[in-house]
């Protein structure tokens, strides 16, 4: 399937690796053009070598005002028109785990960022009356996952933030919506080994052979199965799909609307 997205101009957070990645390189293949934002330069340098006249890259940290002023500078007055709202989660911990300062640093890195910087894009996308913002959460915003209390609590804020936002903004040719991954063979996927290897006498690598057999489809998904997901949403094929969360999590989630 044709896209539709060529010279189109995508905003990816997180850029460098996982989910991220895969999302901007499949932009890129695409034809579109990729302002690329992550903390690992040398990451983001990797997609500037293969793709030198779609990527504009910036190193820094996604909670730093200054990396949404470089945010705004890139874009300029060229036509904005999608941005994948994607970083990595907050500690593994149970709640007796916690202490007020993780439940404020977790809003901080979890939550407030992705508010703010949609803020400040939103006016680039009603402008031009075209807009395709998307949002990479976790599976756990449908069904909590053991000892990812702080991801569980916040990225499940930040749906009800995507779908409130959905609804202002539906009639002005801007959708938003939520991807809901389940486990995926990406570095995240590590911390949530190790915590469960961690409080149990299983090695690591008995974890991950554990939880991949109990996926129905029997193994962890692929970033670019995600990232082929996440493209179509991003395209203008997608213009009648909005405020919704889609799991993609090979069958692991149990409820009916799963």
């Amino acid at each position: 399937m044709d896209l539709q997205i060529e010279k189109q101009r995508f905003i990816v957070c997180g850029a460098s690796s996982g989910f991220g990645r895969a999302i901007a390189e499949l932009l890129l293949n695409e034809g579109a053009n990729v302002i690329a934002i992550a903390r690992r330069e040398k990451k983001l340098n990797e997609l500037t070598e293969s793709f030198a006249d779609q990527v504009t890259t910036i190193a820094g940290d996604l909670t730093d005002d200054d990396t949404h002023n470089d945010i705004e500078a890139a874009i300029g007055n060229d036509p904005l028109h999608g941005v994948v709202i994607n970083a990595g989660g907050p500690p593994a911990l149970s709640p007796l785990e916690t202490a007020i300062y993780d439940w404020d640093q977790a809003y901080k890195n979890v939550m407030r960022w992705k508010i703010e910087l949609i803020l400040r894009l939103v006016s680039y996308f009603t402008s031009n009356d075209y807009g395709r913002v998307l949002f990479v959460e976790s599976q756990s915003v449908k069904q909590p996952i053991p000892s990812l209390v702080l991801s569980n609590s916040f990225r499940a804020g930040m749906v009800g933030f995507a779908k409130s936002l959905s609804q202002e903004i539906a009639n002005q040719g801007v959708t938003v919506n939520v991807l809901a991954p389940g486990s995926h063979d990406t570095p995240a996927i590590e911390r949530v080994i190790k915590k469960a290897a961690d409080g149990s006498d299983k090695s690591e690598e008995e974890v991950r052979q554990e939880m991949e057999a109990s996926i129905p489809v029997g193994r962890f998904g692929k970033g670019e199965e995600l990232a082929s997901l996440a493209g179509w949403l991003l395209s203008p094929h997608a213009s009648y799909v909005t405020g919704q969360t889609i799991s993609h999590d090979g069958g692991n989630i149990q409820g009916l609307f799963g």
